[in-house]
């Protein structure tokens, strides 16, 4: 888009020139999220710093037919915010404040563009912390985690977004602004802020949340159980829950993994092990020992060849760092890769990692497995070449058999990432024509036009269709 256009024109008036590109090189910088399989360009990026100026700018989208997009720190990993269609690109930089926190009810009002960690870090002195904790939480922002409902490691005892956001202020793609839920635990009438979170920025923008805040677990207690086989490690996760335990989080890394991130990091894992499953107990230290010893003789059953328990607040932090930053160490041995967040069953962890590793040989395509495994939900990484067209073919088919054999055990497509515009094709092995032609619509109800955030979720077919 030029920047003498009448849309781009009216956009600076309302936000000032500084706050807004139309250049083709500073736009580069949006062409995707972090599955930057998938790239497209807007014609233009504004940073609003009200819901008022975000009112506006949907209505100028309005007038002039023109598709937008809400984006925050751009850590998604399905496509959820590539601009199809070009158009608006509505980036919540500025809107970053935490606007009050009420410690006496745990709550605390925040704009959109808030990090997930910077949340936490503001209350962790007071004693409270932002349970969620995606792993790129040290940059992925709130209003992302609840367009796509986001989880994290810990959310196996603690619960995912739709768990502690309690009200939104809402620009509706009319441009009204609205609010959905409140302060008050248990609202009255439809769930419509259920609703609104995990829509995928397909039903308006989230412009502030009332967030619950949760209170510092007196103690913790975190293990590492070291494997020599995949089989074993993932055998112990649904015995740990079959015995009456639930840690709060039970996160695997495969061999692949653990030699990516010593590698890059050298923190002290094993590079021979198999696997490793990172357990964490929390709460009252009062009887937390005698549940980890428990743990640890599950751990033995399971063939555990060892079993470290950090020492200290240091030690575990750095557990956790090495879980966190496997992602960017895997970057290290491939120029490209895409990760799936299909979920399963946890009876059925041991017949999908098998799975997994057939489907790598197969096709000929390295894939490493780090992943939430007490929640079931696998995080295959595929490492691959984009520049190679036969690999991208491969990956393609690599993706599909895994996604196929997560539905075949009782699974689903997608425990946390979303479906974007990555997995689209996939939503017929989980919904029918039924289903979907239901979803779209209530998608339409709210977004009749689809100019917020279009062709998202639903196969492209069925995303032109409009109810009158």
């Amino acid at each position: 888009m030029s920047g003498n256009e009448p849309l781009a024109l009216e956009l600076m008036d309302l936000l000032g020139v500084e706050n807004v590109i139309t250049d083709d090189i500073s736009l580069k910088v949006y062409e995707c999220d972090g599955a930057e399989f998938f790239k497209a360009l807007p014609d233009v990026v504004v940073f609003p710093d009200s819901a008022e100026e975000i009112s506006k700018i949907v209505k100028l989208a309005n007038k002039y037919n023109r598709p937008y997009i809400a984006r925050g720190a751009g850590t998604g990993l399905s496509g959820g915010t590539l601009p199809i269609n070009a158009g608006i690109m509505i980036a919540m930089n500025k809107m970053n404040r935490i606007l009050e926190v009420d410690l006496e009810n745990r709550q605390a009002i925040i704009e959109p563009g808030v990090v997930n960690l910077m949340l936490t870090q503001a209350v962790q002195d007071k004693g409270y912390h932002y349970a969620p904790d995606p792993s790129s939480q040290q940059a992925c922002s709130i209003g992302g985690n609840i367009a796509e409902n986001s989880g994290g490691p810990h959310t196996l005892k603690y619960g995912v977004t739709t768990n502690h956001i309690l009200g939104m202020e809402v620009v509706l793609p009319s441009g009204e602004i609205i609010e959905f839920g409140g302060p008050i635990e248990e609202a009255l009438g439809y769930d419509l802020r259920g609703l609104m979170i995990g829509s995928e920025g397909t039903f308006g923008i989230v412009t502030k949340a009332i967030v619950r805040l949760t209170r510092n677990p007196q103690a913790y207690y975190t293990m590492l159980g070291v494997f020599e086989t995949i089989d074993d490690a993932t055998s112990a996760v649904s015995n740990i829950i079959a015995d009456g335990i639930v840690p709060a989080a039970l996160e695997m890394m495969d061999n692949f993994v653990i030699r990516a991130v010593e590698e890059a990091f050298s923190w002290g894992l094993p590079t021979d092990a198999g696997a490793v499953l990172i357990v964490e107990l929390d709460g009252v230290e009062a009887g937390m020992p005698d549940e980890a010893d428990q743990i640890i003789r599950i751990l033995e059953d399971h063939h555990t060849r060892e079993v470290r328990t950090a020492k200290d607040d240091e030690d575990r932090k750095k557990l956790w760092t090495a879980r966190k930053r496997a992602f960017g160490a895997l970057g290290l041995l491939a120029p490209n890769y895409i990760t799936q967040d299909g979920t399963v069953p946890r009876s059925q962890l041991p017949k999908m990692l098998r799975f997994v590793g057939e489907v790598s040989k197969k096709y000929d395509i390295p894939i490493a497995n780090v992943f939430h495994a007490g929640d079931g939900n696998l995080h295959p990484i595929v490492l691959f070449d984009k520049r190679d067209s036969d690999q991208v073919e491969r990956v393609h088919m690599v993706n599909k058999e895994i996604l196929q054999a997560c539905v075949d055990v009782g699974g689903t497509i997608s425990g946390e990432h979303g479906i974007g515009v990555e997995k689209q094709e996939f939503m017929p092995l989980i919904f029918s024509e039924e289903d979907m032609d239901f979803m779209i619509t209530i998608r339409n109800i709210f977004n009749p036009r689809q100019l917020c955030n279009p062709k998202k979720i639903f196969p492209i077919d069925k995303t032109i269709e409009i109810t009158p």
